[in-house]
């Protein structure tokens, strides 16, 4: 079974950056697709980014946040930037299997913008 297993997560002041990672026990290079959401609090969970040979980003993200993958590593990175209250929320790494089309998900890391 395919784990994915997120850190980098945390508080940090309006303005500021965080690098989230996702660790996954399988070779990254057997998911078609890799991916960030977010649940913000009292919402439903939402797309943030992914990368598929090239890389899409919701426009609430576009510009601050850059989603990167390191295939030597077997690691899923979101290096967010510029980040606001609004940012406020639970992240989780997905992904999904090249030949198995099963989709995975990481327990979710917390990331807290305020002041």
């Amino acid at each position: 079974q395919v784990q994915l297993v997120e850190s980098g997560g945390g508080l940090v002041q309006p303005g500021g950056s965080l690098r989230l990672s996702c660790a996954a026990s399988a070779n990254t290079v057997s998911f078609k697709s890799m991916a960030w959401y977010r649940r913000p609090p009292g919402k439903e969970r939402e797309w943030v980014a992914r990368i598929l040979g090239t890389t899409d980003y919701a426009d609430s993200v576009k510009g601050r946040f850059t989603i990167s993958r390191d295939n030597a590593k077997n690691t899923l990175y979101l290096q967010m930037n510029s980040l606001k209250p609004e940012d406020t929320a639970v992240y989780y790494c997905n992904a999904v299997g090249l030949f198995s089309q099963n989709t995975y998900w990481g327990q979710g890391t917390q990331v807290t913008v305020s002041s």
